[in-house]
C-alpha cells in the first residue's frame, strides 16, 4: 500500500537520500491546510520542502495534482480495506466496526489535518473528480457493510450517515488538536453500529479482538 502523505515516516532510504516527492507533499499539506490552497504556490512549496522550485515539476504537474495525491492519501487506504472486508469471514458488525475504526485513525492521526481539504472549493473542480469516485466508492462500501449489519431495514442511505459520523472527526480535529485519537477511534465506532441498530452485546462482540 503506497504510504498516505502526512503520516510520519523514515527520513530518506537505506542509502540516505532525500525522497523529494514526499517532502513536497508533506510540505504542500501543511501549507494547504493553515494558509489555503490559493494562497500556496509552487515556489512557496519549494522553499517548504527545502528543494527547488523545478524539482516540483519532476514528481507533479502541479499544484492541482499535489492536492489530488494528498486528497487520494486520505481515501484509498480505507477503500482497500473496506473492499478485503466486504469479502472477510466475520460477522458484518464486526466488519464494519474494524472500518470505521481504521477510517478515523487515518482521519485523525498523522501531524496535518488533511480532512479539511475537503471543503475547499477548489475540490469541486473536474480534476479532482478521482477523489469524488473513490469517496463514492467508499460510501457504497459502508452502505454495503450497514446493510448486512442493520438490525432494521428501513431503506436510508446508510452509507452516508455512517460517513459522515466517520468525517465528523475532521471537525472534531479541527477544534481540538490534541485528540485522544484511539478513545475516538472506538467511540466513533462503537456509535456507527448503534445508528444501524446493533445491541450492546454486537457492539461488544465487534469490538473485541479475535
Amino acid at each position: 500500500m503506497a504510504r498516505r502523505p502526512g503520516r510520519p515516516r523514515a527520513s530518506g532510504d537505506p542509502h540516505g537520500e532525500r525522497d523529494t516527492r514526499q517532502d513536497v507533499l508533506d510540505a504542500a499539506a501543511a501549507l494547504f491546510c493553515s494558509v489555503g490552497f490559493t494562497s500556496t504556490s509552487t515556489r512557496a512549496i519549494a522553499d517548504a520542502a527545502g528543494v527547488r522550485q523545478a524539482s516540483i515539476y519532476h514528481h507533479f504537474a502541479g499544484k492541482d495534482a499535489i492536492l489530488l495525491e494528498l486528497l487520494l492519501g486520505t481515501v484509498q487506504p480505507s477503500l482497500e480495506l473496506a473492499d478485503a472486508l466486504v469479502a472477510a469471514p466475520e460477522p458484518a458488525p464486526a466488519r464494519l466496526w474494524s472500518l470505521v475504526h481504521a477510517d478515523v485513525a487515518l482521519l485523525a492521526g498523522g501531524p496535518v489535518n488533511l480532512g479539511v481539504l475537503y471543503v475547499l472549493p477548489e475540490v469541486a473542480a473536474e480534476q479532482f473528480a478521482p477523489f469524488h469516485v473513490l469517496r463514492a466508492r467508499l460510501r457504497a462500501r459502508y452502505s454495503e457493510l450497514a446493510d448486512a449489519a442493520a438490525a432494521r431495514s428501513e431503506a436510508d442511505d446508510r452509507g452516508a450517515l455512517v460517513l459522515g459520523l466517520v468525517e465528523s472527526v475532521i471537525l472534531r480535529r479541527r477544534d481540538t488538536p490534541d485528540l485522544d485519537v484511539p478513545v475516538v477511534q472506538r467511540s466513533v465506532a462503537d456509535a456507527v453500529l448503534r445508528l444501524i441498530g446493533c445491541t450492546p452485546t454486537q457492539i461488544a462482540a465487534a469490538s473485541t479482538p479475535s
